[in-house]
């Protein structure tokens, strides 16, 4: 593509191969997908602002919640033992996969907070009609560098998968902390679903404009 009579401003870069296309209005219900690997490049759903931000909030007030109820609580042997999502993190923490404590504690806590609280910083004057925090790029930036690195879903799993294997031993029963820790994955489909990123750039680049 021939880029030098184009406006920078006009051109959107697919996320996955770097290709870049001319942009144009997305018409309601539209997306707009590579033409070289079918990546979504933006689209246009209603209150799209209003759905992303509800979920970036729903899932820092699950993940604050999440870290004082129980996750697990196992039964076995005549006694009854529950773990807490710190609990069931720290179990990393003895010998030679003690540095793991850090790095669980990252994908499934920290990191998904983190970009949850950059979502709201960067949408949450959006929604009331006001220009933007001074560090809202940056904020979403760093938003979506961090998406990749939130893996709740795979934590979840491994869960799960334990659990099998330890049910014939004793009797698991789930807390509160690992139906939250569900909902934020939930919750994390269903903000991709309404997520545009190449929208939310444009809201951002006409209030530094101007």
């Amino acid at each position: 593509m021939n880029t030098t009579s184009i406006d920078p401003s006009a051109l959107i870069a697919c996320p996955n191969c770097d290709l870049l296309h001319t942009a144009r209005q997305v018409s309601e219900g539209e997306r707009l997908r590579c033409a070289r690997c079918g990546t979504k490049l933006a689209s246009s759903r209603p209150n799209a602002i209003d759905r992303t931000l509800a979920a970036a909030v729903t899932n820092a007030i699950l993940i604050v919640a999440a870290l004082f109820f129980p996750f697990i609580q196992l039964d076995g042997g005549g006694t009854r033992q529950s773990a807490t999502l710190i609990d069931a993190v720290s179990a990393f923490g003895t010998g030679l996969t003690a540095p793991l404590v850090l790095v669980v504690a990252a994908f499934i806590i920290v990191i998904p907070f983190m970009r949850a609280s950059a979502l709201v910083y960067t949408l949450w004057p959006l929604r009331f009609g006001r220009a933007p925090y001074k560090a809202a790029p940056q904020a979403f930036r760093l938003a979506n560098t961090l998406k990749p690195w939130s893996m709740a879903e795979i934590f979840i799993i491994g869960v799960v998968v334990a659990l099998v294997k330890i049910a014939g031993i004793a009797q698991v029963s789930l807390g509160p902390a690992f139906w939250m820790l569900t909902a934020v994955v939930l919750v994390l489909l269903l903000e991709n679903h309404n997520f545009c990123r190449w929208t939310i750039w444009q809201v951002l680049g006409k209030h530094t404009q101007a």
